[in-house]
């Protein structure tokens, strides 16, 4: 029974400062370890639920935050970017459940240093005609593939927006936003037990339920056209991405596209976000 964990940074407890996401301060290299040690909780009550093999996905910034030498040695960590899948990658080896440990709340959002995907770029991004974060994209993505979303960690404001898009997983609140730039928090070891319990009783319900004891190559869900509407920071951002034959500029800041999966969605976005590079 495999498992998948994504690791952002911004939904990590203790995490509410900008200088905390962003490398070449102390503040960073503090947070940085907590999202390491959150990763090890996650990776520890997977194996102690039944898991076969974990896989943990740096998914924050330029994909290298992790300390690799303080990662649970069970584990094996995928890196650097770019790469197809994003904070994804490691749907490849065929995971039965993915965990989205230090997740955030979507750009427009009043969650702890909320955003999606890219905050210079992107002001708000609708699928099918619904706002959607960085776990809907992604979790998205992971049913494509075959697995499960299990389990969930973060701010309040982003078990709020997401619990209805996977009821059947577990939430746990890290913290709670008292706006973009503060939060009431758990301390890194409350918020690592919590994480490690949840961990392990997500591997343990999944394997005592009948049909799931091992992974079907088959999809949860089969891919299907997405209709995006990607809000960008200003008309600039807007200029540059309607250089992508297939965008539609509808207004000054707003443009449509059509994708044939939510992979295929997801992989658009990150060019966009790699785009908007040469504006900064």
């Amino acid at each position: 029974m495999k498992v998948l964990i994504s690791v952002d940074i911004e939904g990590i407890a203790g995490v509410f400062n900008p200088q905390q996401t962003h490398a070449g301060n102390g503040e960073y290299e503090q947070a940085r370890r907590w999202m390491t040690l959150e990763a090890n909780a996650a990776i520890e009550g997977a194996f102690a639920g039944g898991a076969s093999a974990v896989w943990v996905n740096d998914s924050h910034g330029g994909f290298n935050n992790l300390l690799l030498d303080a990662l649970d040695p069970r584990a094996r960590a995928i890196l650097g970017k770019p790469r197809m899948l994003g904070m994804m990658a490691g749907l490849e080896h065929g995971p039965d459940l993915v965990f989205m440990v230090g997740y955030h709340a979507m750009a427009g959002n009043h969650g702890v240093l909320a955003h999606t995907i890219n905050s210079f770029a992107f002001a708000r991004v609708v699928v099918d005609g619904v706002a959607t974060g960085e776990a809907g994209l992604y979790g998205a993505v992971a049913e494509e593939y075959g697995a499960h979303v299990a389990l969930l960690t973060g701010d309040d404001v982003f078990t709020q927006e997401t619990r209805e898009r996977f009821p059947a997983a577990a939430f746990v609140v890290v913290k709670e936003a008292g706006g973009r730039l503060s939060a009431d928090t758990l301390s890194p070891t409350q918020s690592r037990t919590l994480i490690r319990d949840a961990a392990r009783a997500a591997v343990e319900r999944h394997l005592s339920t009948p049909g799931r004891a091992a992974h079907a190559d088959a999809r949860t869900a089969e891919p299907r056209e997405r209709i995006c509407e990607l809000h960008t920071q200003n008309s600039a951002l807007a200029d540059l991405f309607a250089q992508w034959p297939q965008i539609e500029r509808v207004s000054a800041s707003m443009l449509r596209f059509t994708a044939p999966s939510a992979e295929h969605l997801v992989r658009m976005l990150n060019c966009f976000s790699a785009m908007s590079a040469v504006l900064r």
